[in-house]
C-alpha cells in the first residue's frame, strides 16, 4: 500500500477552496488526465452531501474507469473519498481545508493500493509528481477561479 500526508498552505480562502475540490463534475476542465466525469447524488442534508463519481481516466495511451464515493461536510471543510471500483485494491482519500487568514492549509491524505503488481510499482515511483502535478492544478484553477495571488502554495 502506498500512504501518503501532506500539509500545504495555499493563498486562498479555506471555503473557496472546499468549493473547488469538491466540485467533482468540473474536474476534467482542469485535471487533464481525467477525460469525463460522471456524478450521481446519492444524499444531501445540510452540510453533508454523498455523491459516487465515475471518472474515465487517461494517460499516456493508458485508459482506466473508476468510481469513488465523495462525501463532504462543508461546516468542517473536509471531504473524504473511498473506492466504489476501479483498478485499485484499496483507496481512502481525505482533505480538511483549515483558515489561515486570507490563506488555508490544507491537509491532504492518500492511502491506496493497485491491484496490478506492474501499476503498483510504477505509481510508486511516481507518486511524488502525480501528487504535485495534482496540487499544481488545483493552485492553478483556484488562481483562474478566484483571482491569481501572490504566492502558488507551499508546505506548511
Amino acid at each position: 500500500m502506498t500512504k501518503y500526508n501532506r500539509v500545504v498552505r495555499i493563498d486562498h480562502k479555506a471555503d473557496d477552496l472546499f468549493e473547488l475540490v469538491s466540485d467533482i463534475d468540473n474536474y476534467p476542465k482542469f485535471i487533464r488526465w481525467i477525460q469525463r466525469m460522471d456524478v450521481e447524488t446519492l444524499s444531501s442534508e445540510g452540510a453533508r452531501t454523498s455523491r459516487i463519481g465515475t471518472a474515465k481516466v487517461g494517460f499516456k495511451g493508458f485508459s482506466e474507469t473508476m468510481s469513488t464515493r465523495v462525501d463532504t461536510n462543508s461546516d468542517d471543510r473536509t471531504i473524504h473519498v473511498s473506492l466504489v471500483k476501479g483498478p485499485l485494491k484499496h483507496l481512502e482519500n481525505s482533505w480538511t481545508f483549515k483558515p489561515k487568514g486570507d490563506r488555508t492549509d490544507i491537509e491532504f491524505s492518500v492511502d491506496f493500493e493497485f491491484r496490478n503488481f506492474l501499476l503498483r510499482a510504477l505509481a510508486a515511483a511516481n507518486f511524488e509528481i502525480a501528487v504535485n502535478r495534482i496540487m499544481a492544478a488545483f493552485i492553478a484553477e483556484a488562481d483562474r477561479r478566484y483571482g491569481k495571488k501572490q504566492g502558488r502554495g507551499e508546505k506548511a
